[in-house]
């Protein structure tokens, strides 16, 4: 069977349609694994420990497991002013609101970036899957876009961030392939809002003093080299720009699924919903049926399965992926 990695350098968009087709190739009935949680914990930590190599897909479940919560609390503590004036009621919705201008619309994600890419989460979750396979031939794919694996302390070499980075911009012109670091113009941009600084140096709501919702005209983020207007660099459509250091995480992951597809690879999946099944579940699934040695585990809060075809070598938790790497420690 042909690998879906097999073009992924260059063709990654395809290799996204050929997920789609390879699903086709299991049967519709799943399994949602055997044994006590105890048990299938027992397993998971057992081939994390024998496997000779593990490949981790992240989705955005990891990061709701750590505290990075897009509604509730969190959104209400620092998008207060927004859910009150706009009626939002969550941050990823808020991403897409139609704001009355530009100086409203780059104080929103400016709020978002920082508060989603920039702050640590609540809890050590990625700090305690690094420990989990510290040591291990280790590779990471994710969707999220949060960067918390760098932060974490993961090696760089050995991830590849398919959908983007908060803490990158792009320009609206075509020609320009090309990203941007952000971190500085987030940080002026929230103290433009208002937002102040603690004893630990994390911005925080101010309790003098009212927030902006704006921020002023000429800290609109410009392209650097031509002044063009500037988007996130997240996946939304064909204008997402993969610019050189995506090109090179793609190739490594590539090659590290090429030089490991006869081992004893552990396809571990963390909190990987039904957005984008495609980048992560579907092949993960495809390369644990062609290969006889490797193992899939999924790790997922009411979305834990796998297809028959694998169920006697998968491992499938449902559970929150914080309370089952405290366990595995």
């Amino acid at each position: 069977m042909k690998k879906l990695y097999d073009e992924m350098p260059n063709g990654y968009l395809e290799s996204i349609q050929k997920g789609l087709g390879a699903v086709q190739s299991f049967r519709r009935q799943m399994s949602y694994g055997t044994g006590s949680a105890e048990e299938q914990i027992g397993r998971l930590k057992r081939e994390i420990d024998e496997a000779d190599a593990v490949v981790i897909g992240a989705g955005a479940g990891l990061s709701t497991s750590a505290g990075f919560i897009y509604s509730g609390e969190r959104f209400e503590r620092y998008f207060f002013d927004f859910a009150k004036k706009y009626g939002i009621r969550d941050m990823y919705s808020g991403g897409f609101y139609p704001f009355p201008d530009e100086e409203t619309r780059w104080a929103w994600w400016a709020r978002n970036i920082y508060f989603n890419r920039f702050v640590g989460p609540a809890k050590p979750v990625y700090n305690e899957l690094l420990s989990l396979v510290k040591g291990k031939d280790y590779f990471v794919i994710t969707t999220n876009v949060d960067h918390q694996f760098q932060k974490a302390g993961f090696d760089k070499k050995r991830l590849f961030y398919t959908q983007g980075d908060y803490g990158l911009f792009q320009s609206v012109n075509p020609a320009l392939k090309k990203t941007y670091d952000n971190e500085e113009w987030v940080m002026s941009a929230m103290e433009a809002q208002g937002f102040a600084k603690d004893a630990h140096g994390v911005f925080q709501v101010p309790v003098d003093r009212e927030l902006s919702m704006r921020i002023p005209a000429e800290l609109i983020p410009k392209c650097p080299e031509d002044g063009s207007d500037v988007v996130m660099n997240l996946r939304a459509d064909d204008s997402f720009v993969e610019d050189e250091g995506w090109k090179r995480a793609s190739a490594a992951y590539s090659d590290f699924l090429r030089r490991h597809e006869s081992l004893h690879v552990l396809y571990l999946e963390l909190g990987v919903g039904a957005n984008t099944p495609v980048i992560v579940k579907y092949p993960f699934w495809q390369m644990t049926m062609s290969n006889s040695k490797a193992v899939y585990a999924c790790v997922n809060y009411g979305e834990a399965f796998c297809p028959e075809e694998i169920a006697d070598r998968s491992i499938c938790i449902d559970d929150d992926i914080a309370d089952v790497l405290d366990k595995l420690k």
